[in-house]
């Protein structure tokens, strides 16, 4: 009787076992690694060039807090030299997990390869890289830039689906060669160029793309560019902004003109700023395409899975909505960036 009770016991430890590994949950991983030691994760920010940004480092830096995760945090201030020398430096104290929003799609592999060959994985936070070699970072987590620009090509043509003739449109694009810049850029012509979307009957309207100059996502810069373009065109119908910076100091060039954003020229962003909802209440900008920026705690959860050695998906991609100048001001987002 003695040896059936212990072999049943041993069956029920045996099946709670199976069923905790089965249903390993967030809760239960350590926040140590193990040696024992509070996880360190070496983070390489690529600047403080907008709000958004801003916002994007205090959610990783609150996230490392709340979660019990030692944070290195080093801001590259847009040069990816200084993004490499801060990875490479991360690799030295011997982190745990290293992850950095790369400020460039290439030019990555020997720095990730010198991590990969000392056994530490590699997020990538907000933004995309292209590698020549395979397995160099385990996970991304962020926007889908492809299909913000899909989102923000959407709504133009539903905006003038009974328009005739030719809809002249200006693009303030972001940093050359980042996974943003390129995603909105060729998404946005995707949704332009297909006549078959959602459904929805082809909009009679020409939309032509005048020009796409660089902003490099920073308000200064996309002040200065739309009063180029400002003095280049006339009879502008739409402006799309990579992000809302760029959206705003182009505003601001206009009004300076005489011009009426939101009115006068149709403008369409990308991110969900407060200042950009202010704007859009105010009647100046039509449409904003959600990037969230708040991807700490997502970052963290993948951190410590990577160092419990739990799988986790190569692509998370964040919950994003579009709002437009049709919402009720009580419906657009209240960000506190």
């Amino acid at each position: 009787m003695k040896k059936l009770f212990l072999a049943s016991l041993v069956v029920l430890v045996a099946s709670a076992i199976s069923t905790y590994l089965l249903y390993l949950d967030d809760s239960f991983l350590e926040t140590e690694n193990d040696f024992g030691s509070k996880i360190v994760l070496g983070f390489a920010q690529l600047g403080a060039e907008s709000e958004w940004r801003s916002a994007s480092s205090a959610s990783i830096k609150d996230a490392a807090r709340r979660y019990g995760i030692e944070l290195m945090f080093e801001n590259a201030q847009q040069k990816q030299e200084n993004q490499i020398k801060a990875i490479r430096s991360f690799i030295a104290h011997r982190v745990d997990v290293i992850a950095f929003s790369p400020i460039v799609e290439t030019g990555w592999d020997n720095i990730l390869l010198e991590a990969k060959a000392e056994g530490i994985p590699v997020v990538l936070v907000d933004r995309h890289i292209r590698t020549e070699s395979d397995g160099l970072f385990a996970a991304f987590v962020g926007s889908d830039f492809v299909e913000e620009g899909r989102k923000a090509g959407r709504w133009l043509r539903k905006k003038f689906a009974d328009a005739e003739g030719e809809v002249r449109v200006v693009e303030l694009r972001g940093t050359e060669g980042s996974s943003p810049m390129r995603g909105r850029y060729e998404g946005f012509r995707e949704a332009l160029g297909d006549n078959d979307w959602d459904n929805d009957p082809k909009s009679s309207a020409q939309f032509k793309v005048l020009c796409s100059l660089r902003g490099d996502f920073m308000r200064s810069k996309g002040r200065e560019t739309m009063e180029q373009i400002l003095s280049s065109y006339s009879n502008i119908d739409v402006l799309f902004a990579h992000n809302d910076d760029m959206a705003m100091g182009a505003v601001e060039a206009m009004e300076e003109r005489g011009i009426r954003p939101g009115k006068d020229v149709v403008v369409i962003s990308v991110d969900a700023q407060r200042s950009a909802v202010e704007a859009m209440k105010q009647g100046k900008i039509n449409c904003i395409v959600e990037c969230n920026p708040y991807v700490g705690d997502r970052l963290m959860e993948l951190v410590r899975k990577l160092v419990a050695g739990v799988s986790v998906p190569s692509r998370i991609y964040s919950e994003e909505k579009v709002y437009t100048e049709d919402d009720a001001p009580e419906d657009l987002p209240v960000h506190p960036y």
